[in-house]
């Protein structure tokens, strides 16, 4: 085989892997963009690389894309803007397959919204641990390779990770896609009505709205009642506002993003908004808000290709 076809088998390679080295990424860093541009930079180490000495590429770029992602986690600019409280992932419509694999209930859970920021609270070798193991099904030895500790460590970060993560999660058992989506019905009907009261019986008594305020504010915005959620929520959905707010009559959609029920706010073609709804028990615990348009730009691209009938057609 001559060099160049070499390089090209070499290319092929990659690409077998670029769907889930970009997974990887997405979960680690919780942006497409920044989960691109590591698999970039990923292929450029697999350019440089004496590849003839490889004997298992997949470990390699596994190991070469984990680090490149701890690496951003851990710069001076990634800890100033993933302050605590002052960021969210960016959202990811059903069937991205940056959202990949999607086998079992542990990666699904591991790629929705309300987990990737909890992992927020996470150093970055503990989130890399937890998603390794999780996510990807890697054993505490591959672990320890991945990431050059051993595998105890790779056991103690894993153990430290899961407490924490549900310490922090508030669950009650699954619901039914179509009572998902009936309850998101109900949730965006009582709002754009005005009616408090059945706002308020949709949600858990300790129910949490986070929005990112359109990228307009320096931290989330949050709200920690049923009450301060359903005047938010009231204004938001409010026919007028909307319109006067968004410079249009936007429609709205029922999607799954990142393996939740959410509301897809679209005007013109452009998602101008998104919010998930994390489902406890019957009732919405958690809602999280995302308007910022530097995190819609590949949801914006990924529904374009998939138009639905909206819930609401006329403000």
């Amino acid at each position: 085989m001559d060099a160049a076809a070499t390089d090209r088998f070499d290319v092929g390679r990659f690409e077998a892997s670029r769907n889930r080295l970009a997974a990887l990424a997405y979960r680690l860093l919780g942006s497409a963009a920044d989960a691109e541009d590591a698999v970039q930079d990923a292929f450029l180490h697999w350019q440089e690389a004496d590849r003839r000495r490889i004997e298992v590429p997949e470990a390699w770029l596994t190991k070469v894309v984990t680090n490149l992602c701890l690496d951003r986690l851990r710069s001076a600019r990634a800890r100033r803007e993933r302050t605590v409280g002052a960021w969210l992932p960016e959202p990811l419509l059903d069937g991205d397959p940056m959202l990949g694999p999607a086998d079992t209930a542990e990666q699904r859970e591991a790629v929705s919204l309300a987990v990737l920021t909890l992992m927020e609270r996470l150093s970055p070798v503990e989130r890399a641990v937890y998603l390794l193991r999780e996510a990807f099904s890697y054993g505490h030895a591959e672990i320890g390779e991945i990431l050059d500790i051993t595998e105890s460590a790779s056991q103690q970060h894993l153990h430290r990770a899961r407490r924490r993560i549900t310490a922090a999660r508030r669950r009650g058992g699954d619901v039914d896609p179509a009572s998902a989506r009936r309850i998101v019905e109900e949730f965006l009907a009582a709002a754009s009505s005005g009616r408090t009261e059945r706002l308020m019986a949709l949600l858990t008594d300790d129910a949490t709205a986070i929005s990112d305020g359109a990228g307009l504010t320096r931290t989330l915005l949050r709200y920690d009642t049923p009450q301060g959620i359903a005047t938010i929520a009231r204004a938001g959905f409010q026919p007028a506002l909307a319109k006067r707010r968004l410079g249009g009559a936007p429609a709205i959609h029922y999607a799954l993003v990142n393996d939740t029920p959410a509301i897809i706010v679209v005007l013109d073609d452009q998602v101008v908004g998104v919010v998930a709804f994390d489902i406890t028990g019957g009732k919405i615990a958690t809602l999280h808000g995302i308007a910022a348009p530097a995190r819609l730009v590949r949801i914006t691209a990924s529904w374009r290709h998939k138009p639905d009938a909206p819930l609401i057609t006329r403000w």
